[in-house]
């Protein structure tokens, strides 16, 4: 990493596990960036700061659930009191599925719809006006490759990351001239805890491992890939390995690539 991160205030949700923590970690590790940890578990993400070495002065913990949307304006005033300034926000907090179209519950739909895509917007709109103001900033966004392809068992999630490159390819265009910058990041299989607290047709968690999820890119190269196409300022980069390939048959042989998903395993 370059010494792009230095001196930047870097808000990252979902810091507790996963991405966020990988992400925490290669930034403490490489910048003097100043950090404040969000997601619903403050406790976690106490513990995610000792465990990286954090010093007080580094970071700051800020606990939010994305469910609770008007509460984002909030939490962001707190967030800019902080540290005096946001420079980047990755959003990076979700909720996976793991369950057929069919037999999902409309209120299992509603609720990925509101954590993954209008949690998300709501923070942002309270933390933008904060960089205009500022005179620049950048948003990232961690979407999915379901956010160009759906695929069995992923119709809610996949309709929610859909959502949020619609929603995200919109405001760059109209930030642009606020010198504020938008990447989407589309992670394929990364090893991580995500199937394993994905919810099913009834709301509940599965509560194991895919073993796609399991064999896929290690968290912290991840992590690496992804801050370095934030500081590249990418509009969008897909990480992962092979399934990253999905993406040009999108583009180029759709119909290839529906035939490969209807005969294909998704779990």
């Amino acid at each position: 990493m370059s010494n792009y991160y230095n001196d930047k205030v870097v808000w990252i949700t979902g810091a507790s596990s996963g991405i966020g923590e990988a992400l925490v970690k290669e930034l403490v590790e490489n910048s003097n960036a100043k950090v404040i940890l969000s997601s619903r578990n403050e406790e976690q993400l106490y513990e995610v700061a000792e465990s990286i070495g954090l010093t007080v002065n580094q970071y700051a913990v800020l606990p939010l659930d994305l469910k609770n949307y008007k509460e984002m304006p909030a939490i962001a005033a707190k967030a800019i009191a902080t540290f005096g300034k946001i420079d980047i926000l990755i959003n990076n907090a979700g909720l996976s599925q793991r369950s057929l179209a069919m037999e999902t519950d409309i209120e299992v739909d509603k609720r990925l719809m509101d954590v993954d895509f209008i949690g998300t917007v709501a923070l942002t709109k309270a933390v933008v006006p904060y960089m205009i103001q500022n005179k620049g900033g950048q948003v990232a966004v961690v979407s999915s490759l379901m956010g160009i392809f759906g695929a069995p068992m992923r119709s809610g999630y996949a309709a929610a990351k859909h959502a949020l490159h619609g929603f995200f390819d919109a405001l760059r265009a109209e930030l642009y001239t606020q010198n504020i910058s938008i990447t989407i990041i589309c992670p394929g299989f990364i090893q991580t805890n995500i199937s394993i607290h994905a919810v099913t047709g009834d709301g509940s968690s599965q509560g194991t491992m895919d073993d796609a999820t399991h064999n896929g890119m290690p968290v912290d190269i991840f992590a690496k890939k992804m801050l370095n196409a934030i500081e590249k300022k990418k509009n969008q980069k897909a990480i992962g390995g092979k399934e990253v390939l999905g993406v040009y048959l999108k583009r180029f042989f759709p119909a290839l690539l529906a035939k490969i998903i209807r005969k294909a395993k998704v779990v």
